[in-house]
């Protein structure tokens, strides 16, 4: 829940920057769950009082996440290297999809890259910097 709530509240429109695997698969995740929780209930309470508000309640929540959805999409892309713009890879059938998640399951790159730095926080780079005195 951690990784949901980080995405939501303090990264929820911010696209700049690097996601690494684990915020993007916790955000999906939790996400997949509360969508069907969602759903479930809406589902029951539709069939008990006959009030079609499945779509209402659901779709307000969708586009309640659906620009930081967007924002950990552009920056999981950007900790592999790639620009935002490969999200569009999704509109491809089926191949699409496929090259996508293989995308997002990807390592991210080992230091910092032109996106900004590891988001694991491990700068590769300064490795040379360790042992000098700071002047």
């Amino acid at each position: 829940m951690y990784w949901y709530l980080k995405v939501i509240r303090d990264n929820y429109a911010n696209f700049s920057g690097r996601a690494r695997r684990k915020e993007y698969w916790m955000f999906i995740l939790i996400q997949l769950i509360i969508s069907i929780l969602i759903l479930s209930y809406t589902s029951i309470v539709d069939n008990a009082f006959g009030t079609p508000i499945i779509g209402f309640i659901f779709g307000l929540y969708i586009l309640a996440t659906l620009i930081p959805w967007l924002a950990v999409n552009v920056r999981r892309l950007h900790d592999i290297g790639k620009s935002g713009g490969y999200i569009f890879i999704n509109f491809i059938p089926i191949i699409g999809r496929i090259w996508y998640i293989v995308l997002v399951a990807t390592e991210g790159e080992y230091g910092s890259n032109q996106y900004g730095p590891d988001p694991k926080g491990e700068d590769f780079e300064e490795i040379d910097d360790i042992g000098k005195l700071n002047e």
